[in-house]
């Protein structure tokens, strides 16, 4: 089934280049070349991911961001000239899914893709748990649904597979290359901000008291764990 990615950027170079790669690679490409449009593109299409710059011409990319994270779980990838590590930790705690910095090759940028990709289509393998309950938290992995005191929580695709993977190891300590190998990559196997500031989402997501965790709990140095019961 072809997936449909929706590019928003600016420069015209960066935009064929895109068009060209991803559509070889079967992919249905919209477009859009500024923070306005790429808001009403989205929204009139509902595209399978978003590449997103953020420097665009009329409002800043992490606030289109931080627009369509309102509503909208869909999977983006951050994409900028921007290489400072605050930019990469606040797109991430807007709920970028993964970030890549100018200038990038195909191969890397479309693995990142099926990578996110991938989290979207996951299914339930015969080792991963059907349930789990803990407190007031629940999760069905066979409707992919995450429910706190039967309250829905809309998590994107990262944030549910990062919790999955810890779930299905709940008692265990999970480190954090392991984390980071199982959820984005290999390649991840080193980057902790992404790691933590996705930890910290699902914290703010599931958790009473985000600062006193007791579903996803830190071990100093080593990793995080959830609780069997």
């Amino acid at each position: 089934m072809s997936r449909t990615i929706l590019i928003v950027d600016d420069e015209p170079k960066i935009i064929r280049f895109l068009n060209t790669t991803l559509e070889l690679s079967g992919y249905t490409i919209l477009q859009a070349e500024n923070g306005m449009q790429a808001i009403e593109v989205y929204e009139a299409n509902r595209p399978d991911l978003i590449i997103l710059d953020l420097g665009l011409p009329d409002i800043d990319g992490l606030d289109v961001l931080k627009h369509i994270r309102t509503y909208s779980t869909v999977p983006v990838v951050i994409l900028t000239a921007r290489d400072g590590e605050a930019d990469k930790v606040r797109g991430l705690e807007l709920g970028a899914d993964d970030y890549l910095t100018k200038p990038f090759g195909a191969a890397e940028l479309e693995a990142r893709i099926q990578a996110v990709l991938r989290r979207v289509e996951w299914s339930p393998q015969p080792d991963d748990l059907s349930t789990f309950s803990l407190h007031n938290l629940h999760i069905d992995f066979k409707r992919r649904r995450v429910t706190v005191s039967d309250e829905e929580i809309h998590l994107t695709p990262t944030e549910y597979d990062l919790l999955r993977v810890l779930v299905n190891h709940a008692g265990e300590v999970m480190l954090h290359a392991n984390l980071l190998t199982q959820v984005w990559g290999e390649e991840y196997k080193n980057d902790l901000a992404i790691l933590r500031v996705n930890i910290s989402r699902l914290r703010q997501k599931l958790e009473a008291d985000h600062r006193k965790p007791v579903f996803i709990v830190t071990v100093p140095g080593v990793g995080y764990s959830v609780p069997s019961e």
